[in-house]
Parts: structure tokens; sequence; C-alpha cells
């Protein structure tokens, strides 16, 4: 149950696609005085060493945010998502990579909340410890419970406006059914609230119903939405690899309801750069589709 740590995939190409439109989705919605409420139903530890053990297990980060630093004239979504990695870092140093928690804080106003929920007892209490140092006060709550079930009790939050973002571990095919499930419940008590979902895209049925029946959700909840995928390499396992390595995620997606009208069109420009920088084979791709 506890086997998952982010720390093997910090700053991987998903996480390119996960925190790139997550900064330009809180962006938008900070410039709006009303406070805003952020939930993370599966926050992790907030922020990794891109030189610890677990990193460089994967070495993920080198084929995902590093090859950004390297780049230039990034799009503008792509040099928000570059700067703000660096600017949790020292000079031309790029060790530390900020999970989502943190880059929700970093962007976040006096007046907006933070709500972070992870299960993982080593996880929990190494991000407690991480944002001990923030020292946020009460901007910032961390929750050592399931997301899926807790983030109900908040919802609607106070000023009636809030970004839920979730993406577990999928290790469990039943986090599939259960993110449907979440969603679809925080729609009836919260029909207004922004929701943004991450998912794998792998050889699973349930992958590949997820953006599907999330469609449906919002469909029936007559909600607009945006789904934005990239791909960087093929999804079938190499037979011939020596080097003893799995072949790591392929490709990942961000499914959301009620996104802000801004992002389709950062994206539009984002995600073709994206696909180049980080393709790792010829099979490389994106795609952006919308409705609602």
């Amino acid at each position: 149950m506890f086997s998952y740590r982010h720390a093997f995939h910090a700053g991987n190409h998903a996480d390119v696609l996960k925190h790139t439109v997550q900064i330009a989705t809180l962006q938008h919605l900070t410039q709006k005085d009303t406070a805003l409420t952020v939930f993370d139903t599966h926050a992790g530890a907030g922020l990794y060493r891109l030189d610890s053990e677990f990193s460089e297990v994967g070495g993920e980060a080198v084929d995902g945010v590093q090859r950004l630093f390297d780049a230039e004239a990034l799009e503008p979504a792509l040099q928000e998502y570059v700067d703000l990695v660096a600017s949790f870092n020292a000079g031309s140093s790029h060790k530390v990579y900020p999970g989502s928690p943190f880059i929700s804080q970093r962007l976040l106003r006096e007046q907006d909340r933070l709500k972070l929920f992870e299960l993982h007892p080593t996880d929990t209490r190494t991000l407690k410890a991480n944002v001990a140092q923030l020292e946020a006060g009460r901007q910032v709550v961390v929750l050592q419970e399931d997301g899926f079930e807790g983030v109900k009790k908040f919802l609607p939050p106070p000023s009636k406006r809030a970004l839920l973002l979730c993406d577990p571990s999928y290790e469990l095919k039943s986090d599939y059914g259960r993110v449907l499930d979440m969603v679809g419940d925080s729609l009836k008590r919260f029909p207004t609230g922004v929701y943004a979902v991450w998912y794998p895209i792998i050889p699973r049925p349930e992958a590949h119903d997820m953006p599907r029946r999330l469609k449906a959700l919002a469909t029936k909840a007559g909600k607009s939405w945006l789904h934005a995928t990239l791909t960087v390499k093929s999804s079938k396992m190499s037979i011939t690899a020596t080097d003893g390595k799995r072949p790591g995620l392929p490709a990942s997606g961000m499914f959301l309801i009620n996104p802000p009208f801004t992002l389709k069109g950062a994206l539009q420009k984002a995600l073709p750069q994206m696909a180049q920088l980080l393709a790792q084979d010829r099979n490389a791709s994106h795609s952006l589709e919308s409705g609602g």
C-alpha cells in the first residue's frame, strides 16, 4: 500500500506537463481578489533533491526538467515553469525540485489557503517538516489522511473558489475508479470548482477509459473541460534492453473541468515545444482538446 514514492520520478516529463498546467492555472485564478483554496489530494513530500539516492535511481529528471534548463527561447508557459523551479535553487544549481504543494504555496497570496493530503507516513513526516520551514502559519495545513475522502468535508470552501489537484500513483487499479467517484461527488458538492486530474497513459483499460469518463462527468454537469496529453516515447517495452532498467512511463495526461479560459491558448503554444524537447524517440507527440 505504501510502496510508491514520488521521489523516484521527481522532475520527469509527467511533472513537466502537470506542473506547467498547475502554474498556468494558478496564475489565472489568483488574478481575482477573492480568496482561493487549493486542495492537493496526493501531496507527496513537497520538495525533492534531484541528487538524492531516490532520484538518481531512475534519473528521470535528466529527460524531464533538466532538458528545459538547457533549452533556449521557451514558450511563455514553459518559461514560467522553468523560472519557478529555478527559484528554489541558488545560482545555477538545479538540485531541488518543488512538488505541487510548494508550487502552489509559492503562487498563493496571503488570503489564500492550501490543504495538503498525504497518506504515506514517511512522506507525511517529510512534508510536515518541509512545510514548517515556510513559516506559513495557518495558510498551509497538512493532513495525514486519504485525500479521496478527506476533501469532501471541505467542499464547498468558504470563499466559493477552489482548485483541486488530484494525481495519485495509480499503483492500485482501484485508484482510477476512486478518482472518478471523487470528481463526480465534488461536482455535486461544489459545481464551480476547478478540478485538475493527472493520469498515466499506459497499456491498461482503466487508463484509456479515464479521459472518456471524466468527459462524461463534465458533460453531465454542464461544465467545460480541457484535455492535454504528452507522449515522449513508444509504449512498447523493448525486449532487447541490456541495462536492466524498466522502460518507464511513456505518456501522461491532464484533464481539467472548469479550466481557466486562458489555459487552452497557453498550452497550444507550450505542448508542441514540450513534445519536441522531451522526446525520447520518434513516437513523441501531444494532443489538446476541449469542450463544454
